[in-house]
């Protein structure tokens, strides 16, 4: 039986003391939400308050992965860091859109972008 890691891919790439790329593939959903949420826990737990996410892997989101990405922005702000979302696929990028997750959280074509809007180049 395959476990839930096998449908969600996160890498995580630490670029300074405060910032951290994610890149994330696969599926998530209700199955994988929790080790996405981790994760990120785990980020903001050793103080990387800036965070970027890579979804152009990511091919499918339900409202369970919706709700970690909604939990990073909040807990990003309480940090005093932010979260940028970098390349959603279309079915991603619709899903952000109809709930409007773009309007707060900003969307970039790529990392070096998502990492300049963040302050955090290079």
């Amino acid at each position: 039986m395959p476990q839930p890691e096998d449908n969600l891919d996160v890498e995580v790439e630490i670029r300074d003391d405060t910032t951290a790329v994610l890149s994330v593939g696969g599926e998530l959903d209700i199955e994988t939400a929790t080790l996405l949420h981790h994760h990120l826990a785990n980020q903001f737990l050793h103080g990387r308050r800036h965070l970027v996410m890579d979804l152009s892997r990511l091919e499918f989101m339900d409202s369970s992965g919706l709700n970690v990405l909604i939990r990073a922005a909040r807990d990003a702000r309480q940090a005093r860091g932010d979260l940028h979302l970098v390349a959603p696929t279309e079915a991603v990028r619709r899903i952000l859109e109809i709930t409007g997750l773009s309007m707060t959280t900003p969307l970039h074509a790529d990392v070096d972008e998502a990492l300049s809007a963040a302050g955090r180049a290079g």
